[in-house]
C-alpha cells in the first residue's frame, strides 16, 4: 500500500510560454499500451481533417506529422502570436481519443513535447527534424522510402494541397504558405 497518494509520474512541461505564440514544437502521441490495430485510411483521414480544424482554431501549421501503428508524430508551429499549443493539443487529443475509442484504444495519459530551440530552427536544422519525422516508417521497416508511407503529410487549413512528397519546391511552398498565414494573423492583431 502507497504511504501517500500521489499523482502518476508526468512529463516535466517547460512554462506555457515555451508553447505559445510563434513556438515550434515537435509533439509525440503515443497509443496507451502502444496497441496496434487502429491506423487504416479512414482513420488517417479523420485524424487529418481533425489537424486541419486543430490548426485553423489555434493558428497553427502542421510542418509535418507521420501517423505510425502505434504512435504520431507533429511538428506544428504557430503562426499568430495569440497560438496556443498546449490548448491545441489538449482539443486535438481530446478528438483523436473520441475516434480512438471507437476501437477499443486510447492515447497514453501525456503527450513527449520537444519545443525546437534557436539552433534548431535554422532551415537545415527544421529539415532534419521534419526528416526524423518522415523516416519513421523506413526507420521501422513498414516501407523502403518514406514517400510510399500513406500516413504522413503537412496541414496548412486552406491548404489542402501541400503535400511533403512533391519534394520539389515542397519546401519553398511550405514557407511560402507559413509566412502568409503568420503576416495574415498578425494584420488582423494576432
Amino acid at each position: 500500500m502507497p504511504l501517500r497518494d500521489e499523482p502518476p509520474d508526468e512529463l516535466k512541461r517547460l512554462p506555457a510560454a515555451w508553447y505559445r505564440g510563434h513556438a515550434w514544437v515537435h509533439w509525440t502521441m503515443t497509443i496507451d499500451g502502444r496497441k496496434r490495430g487502429w491506423l487504416d485510411e479512414t482513420m488517417h483521414f479523420r485524424v487529418r481533417e481533425l489537424l486541419v480544424h486543430t490548426c485553423h482554431r489555434y493558428s497553427l501549421v502542421c510542418a509535418g506529422y507521420c501517423l505510425m501503428p502505434d504512435h504520431g508524430h507533429f511538428l506544428l508551429m504557430g503562426t499568430s502570436a495569440d497560438s496556443d499549443q498546449v490548448a491545441a493539443v489538449e482539443f486535438f487529443r481530446r478528438g483523436w481519443n473520441r475516434l480512438l475509442r471507437e476501437r477499443d484504444m486510447k492515447l497514453q495519459r501525456q503527450a513527449f513535447d520537444h519545443v525546437l530551440v534557436e539552433s534548431e530552427r535554422n532551415p537545415q536544422a527544421f529539415e532534419d527534424v521534419l526528416l526524423y519525422i518522415f523516416r519513421n516508417p523506413e526507420r521501422a521497416g513498414l516501407v523502403e522510402a518514406w514517400e510510399e508511407w500513406p500516413f504522413l503529410g503537412s496541414v496548412a487549413a486552406g491548404y489542402p494541397d501541400v503535400d511533403p512528397r512533391e519534394r520539389k519546391g515542397w519546401w519553398a511552398r511550405f514557407w511560402t504558405i507559413h509566412n502568409k498565414e503568420t503576416t495574415r494573423n498578425k494584420e488582423m492583431g494576432g
